[in-house]
């Protein structure tokens, strides 16, 4: 079992920047891939960005690009989301996720554990 608690979450500007944390607990964090999904209230939930085990491979969502940045330290068993540029429309609850495979996915269903979510709310 994976647990997963995110923090980080809160009320922005549009244009602003908030930092997303992800810590893991119960296997070795160097052996998952990482996610973060959103949904935002009627929405399905949609992925953002994910991280392959040693961080080698980045995968993001077209709306995020150049805007949103993922990384991991393997050291703290954590993952972070850097949100810069924040819009309106990123408005959502945020999840982390954990998947054992090693290159990681955008697809949601192949994540064996998830987090609870962390609110991002921007203001325009």
């Amino acid at each position: 079992q994976v647990q997963l608690v995110e923090s980080g979450g809160g009320l922005a500007q549009a244009g602003g920047s908030l930092r997303l944390s992800c810590a893991a607990s119960g296997r070795t964090f160097s052996r998952l891939s990482m996610g973060w999904f959103r949904q935002a209230p009627g929405k399905d939930r949609e992925f953002v960005a994910a991280i392959s085990w040693s961080g080698g491979l980045i995968y993001y969502t077209d709306s995020v690009k150049g805007r949103f940045t993922i990384s991991r330290d393997n050291a703290k068993n954590t993952v972070y989301l850097q949100m810069n540029s924040l819009k309106p429309v990123d408005t959502a609850v945020y999840y982390c996720a954990a998947d054992t495979s090693v290159t990681g996915t955008h697809d949601p269903a192949k994540y064996d554990y998830w987090g609870q979510g962390t609110q991002v709310t921007v203001s325009s």
